[in-house]
C-alpha cells in the first residue's frame, strides 16, 4: 500500500474532477451528526441533554425512541449523503446501538410488565412482573432494536448481531432480586419473536404497552424484515405487509378524518380513539402518532401515506401571512372542527385566531407531558418531500426554538414550557431537538422508502469502493464522500469542526486494478499503479476549510 503525503510536488499538469455535482452536508447537517457523536460518547451512565420530562423512560421523550432516531438518521445519511464513508458511520452507528442495549433504557419494562387499570380498564389486581425486555408485547423497545440491528447488518454487511448470544440483556438490580439474570437473544430469533406475536395478535400488530397495539410502533420492524429477507434470500416481508394490511383494512386504521387511529385495546377490540366521538367529548389527540406513522409507513406504503397527507396535515400546519407553521394540538383540533362542521377558511388568519379562542374550551389531556409534535411533524414532512413547508419551520425553530452549538454540535435545548395564548409552538422536548428535528434535516424526499425498495446488497458492498482509515473521532466533520461508477470517481470532502489542524489517514478501498490519479484540493498529488487487494493511503492535513481529496481512474 503506498503512502502519499500532501506536500510532495509534482511537475505533471493535469485537472482535478469538478465535485460541485455532489452536494456537501451543510453545516447545520454536519452539526447534527456530531451532537449525536457528543451524546453517544458519554460515559455509561451519563445522558447529559437526553434527560426528558418523565423520569421513569415511559413517555415519548424516553431514551430509547432518541437513540433509536439518531441510528435511522446516521443510516439515511450514510446511504444517501455519503455511502463511501464506511469507517465515518460504522463505530457511531455502533454506538448507538451500544447505549441502546443498556439497563437504563430497556429496564423501565419491568415496572411497565406489571400491567394496570390505564391499558386494561377491567384489571384489578397486577400481573406477575418479568424484566426482559423482549420476550413478550414491548414492541416500543423490540421493535426499534430490530431495525437498529437489521440497519447496522445491511449498511454495513456485518453479521454481528445475527451471531447467537450477540444481544445481550444483563438484569442485576444491586438490592432487588434472587440473583443476576441474562437474556440473549439475535437479530433472527428477535424476529422470529415479533413475527409470532404479530401472527397471534391477528397480524394487526405487537402491543407497546400491555394490551394496546400502536400503529407508530409496529412500522419499525415491518422495515427491518425486509432488510433481513435482503440478507437471507427471503421474502417474508411481502407476507407480513399484506398481512398486516388486510387485519387494519378489517379494523379501520383510517378515521374519517383521515388520522390513523392510535391504537387498538386488544381485549376489549377497540380502536381509540372511538369513531363518532363528538367534537369536545374528550381531549383533543395530537398529530404526532399520524406523523412518526406515516414517516415510516412510507418506506412499504407510500400510495397509502401521500393520499392521506392533506386531510391529516389540516388545521395542524397552515400557512397563514405567507409562511407555514404547526400549531398546539388544542389550536390544531378546534382549527379541524372549524373547517370540518363550518367551512372555515384553511388559509385564514381569521381562522387561526378563532381557533386559538376556542382551544382554550377543550378538554385537557390525561397525559400531564407535551408530545413531541415538532419533531415528528417534520420527519414525516422530510419524508414526503415536503421542502417549502420544511424550510418555513426550520426557519422559526432557528429563530424561535434557541438552536444550541456544543462542541460542534447542534441541537434545540429542552424547554418545558408552552404558553397557552399562541397559535405556535415553543415547547421542546429531547426527542425532537435531540434526534427527530437532526433527522429531518438530514433525510431526503422519500428517504426511508429508496432504503426499502434498494437496500445495499453483501454483493455491492463487496465490489464498491470506499474510503476507509477516518473516523470522527478525528475531531473532522465529513461533509462530502461518495463513488461515481460511470466517472470512477472516488471523493472525499473534510474539515476540522473546531479549526484545528489534524492529519487524516484515508484509504482508498475496492479500487480496480491499474492507474490511478490522486488529487488534493483540486492539486494534482501522483499516479498510484494499484494492484489486487491493495489500495491507496494519504496523509492530509486537515483545518477550517474543507479539503477535497479525489481518486479517480487514469487513462
Amino acid at each position: 500500500m503506498a503512502t502519499i503525503t500532501q506536500t510532495q510536488t509534482h511537475t505533471a499538469t493535469k485537472s482535478a474532477p469538478d465535485l460541485s455535482a455532489y452536494p456537501q452536508l451543510t453545516k447545520e447537517q454536519a452539526g447534527h451528526v456530531r451532537h449525536f457523536l457528543n451524546l453517544v460518547s458519554q460515559p455509561d451512565g451519563s445522558w447529559n441533554n437526553m434527560g426528558g420530562l418523565e423520569g421513569m423512560q415511559e413517555f415519548n421523550d424516553a431514551y430509547r425512541y432518541q437513540l433509536a432516531t439518531m441510528a435511522y438518521a446516521i443510516g439515511i445519511t450514510h446511504f444517501h449523503h455519503n455511502p463511501a464513508l464506511r469507517s465515518v458511520y460504522k463505530p457511531l452507528f455502533r454506538r448507538v446501538i451500544h447505549k441502546m442495549l443498556l439497563k437504563e433504557v430497556w429496564g423501565y419494562w419491568f415496572m411497565t410488565s406489571h400491567s394496570g387499570n390505564f391499558t386494561e380498564p377491567d384489571r384489578t389486581e397486577l400481573r406477575k412482573p418479568w424484566a426482559d425486555p423482549v420476550k413478550k408485547e414491548n414492541i416500543m423497545y423490540s421493535g426499534h432494536l430490530l431495525l437498529m440491528t437489521s440497519l447496522y447488518a445491511m449498511l454495513f454487511d456485518d453479521d454481528e448481531f445475527e451471531k447467537p448470544g450477540s444481544i445481550k440483556f444483563t438484569w442485576d438490580p444491586l438490592f432487588w432480586g434472587m440473583g443476576t439474570e441474562v437474556y440473549e437473544y439475535d437479530n433472527r430469533s428477535l424476529q422470529n419473536i415479533i413475527l409470532n406475536e404479530m401472527e397471534g395478535n391477528g397480524w394487526v400488530g405487537v402491543c407497546c404497552e400491555p394490551n394496546l397495539v400502536f400503529v407508530v410502533c409496529n412500522q419499525f420492524p415491518i422495515i427491518a424484515v425486509r432488510y433481513n429477507d435482503i440478507r437471507d434470500g427471503t421474502n417474508r416481508s411481502a407476507e407480513v405487509t399484506k398481512k398486516y394490511q388486510e387485519a387494519w383494512d378489517k379494523k379501520g386504521m383510517v378515521q374519517a378524518d383521515g388520522m390513523f387511529v392510535n391504537w387498538i385495546m386488544m381485549k376489549q377490540d377497540m380502536v381509540i380513539p372511538p369513531k363518532g366521538v363528538p367534537y369536545g367529548a374528550m381531549p383533543p389527540l395530537d398529530v404526532g402518532f399520524t406523523a412518526w406513522a406515516s414517516a415510516f409507513m412510507n418506506a412499504w406504503n407510500p400510495s397509502l401515506v401521500s393520499s392521506l397527507f392533506d386531510a391529516q396535515s389540516v388545521g395542524h400546519i397552515t400557512r397563514v401571512n405567507g409562511k407555514y407553521r404547526i400549531h398546539p394540538t388544542a389550536v390544531a383540533a378546534a382549527f379541524r372542527h372549524l373547517v370540518s362542521t363550518q367551512d372555515a377558511d384553511p388559509n385564514s388568519e381569521a381562522t387561526l385566531e378563532q381557533a386559538l379562542k376556542e382551544s382554550h374550551s377543550l378538554p385537557p389531556s390525561p397525559i400531564r407531558f407535551l408530545p413531541a409534535t415538532f419533531g415528528v411533524v417534520t420527519t414525516w414532512l422530510s419524508e414526503l418531500g415536503k421542502a417549502e413547508i420544511l424550510a418555513d419551520l426550520f426557519e422559526y425553530a432557528d429563530t424561535h426554538l434557541n438552536p444550541k452549538w456544543e462542541r460542534g454540535g447542534l441541537c434545540y435545548p429542552r424547554q418545558d414550557d408552552q404558553p397557552p395564548n399562541t397559535t405556535d409552538i415553543f415547547h421542546m422536548d429531547p426527542f425532537s431537538g435531540n434526534a427527530l428535528m437532526a433527522y429531518a434535516r438530514l433525510n431526503v424526499p422519500n428517504g426511508q422508502n429508496i432504503m426499502y425498495t434498494s437496500p445495499w446488497t453483501k454483493e455491492e458492498l463487496a465490489k464498491r469502493p470506499y474510503i476507509d482509515g477516518v473516523t470522527m473521532d478525528d475531531g473532522v466533520d465529513y461533509l462530502r464522500g461518495g463513488w461515481n461508477s460511470d466517472k470512477e470517481i472516488l471523493f472525499l470532502t473534510a474539515k476540522t469542526w473546531d479549526g484545528r489542524k489534524t492529519v487524516l489517514k484515508p484509504v482508498a478501498r475496492n479500487l480496480a486494478e491499474g492507474k490511478w490519479d490522486v488529487y488534493v484540493d483540486q492539486r494534482f498529488v501522483r499516479t498510484e499503479n494499484v494492484r489486487e487487494n491493495s489500495g491507496i493511503e494519504l496523509e492530509v492535513e486537515v483545518a477550517g476549510n474543507p479539503v477535497d481529496v479525489v481518486f479517480v481512474r487514469g487513462s
